[in-house]
């Protein structure tokens, strides 16, 4: 059997081009459904609570970081490396733990969620690393 077909649990973790993608547009949907009912629906509850930035804060990194994705999913048609699979990993949890953590504490205002969201910071900062490494060895680290 040939090594080079069979991938480790790891590697089927890996976005592909077409998965982040994908992923890209579903979570570009769900901020704008998302925003658009904090913004609306949600708009009274959060003002009781005290939470309306928070949850607008959650909203802005939805949105910045599914435009990340769709970036990301692009550069990987043209350039075949692996960083950019593990930059779309870490922005994919990034916004499920950072994201989702902080809609959840603007929604019900327990502040317990706060310690969450740091872990979800961390994949967002190590994504945006990730995506700059591949960068940096496409365009400046060839041995040309």
């Amino acid at each position: 059997m040939n090594e080079n077909l069979v991938k480790t649990p790891f590697e089927k973790m890996l976005f592909s081009q077409k998965k982040t993608l994908l992923i890209a547009s579903i979570s570009g949907f769900l901020a704008v459904a998302i925003g658009a009912f904090g913004a609306h629906a949600l708009k009274a509850h959060l003002l009781l609570i005290g939470k309306p930035e928070v949850f607008e804060t959650a909203s802005k990194y939805h949105f910045y970081h599914s435009f990340l994705l769709l970036l990301i999913g692009i550069l990987q048609f043209n350039i075949k490396t692996k960083w950019l699979s593990y930059a779309s990993c870490a922005i994919f949890y990034g916004l499920l733990f950072f994201c989702s953590t902080l809609y959840t504490l603007a929604l019900t205002g327990v502040g317990l969620l706060g310690a969450i969201a740091p872990v979800g910071g961390i994949f967002l900062l190590l994504g945006w690393f990730l995506l700059g490494k591949a960068v940096y060895d496409e365009f400046y680290n060839k041995n040309s």
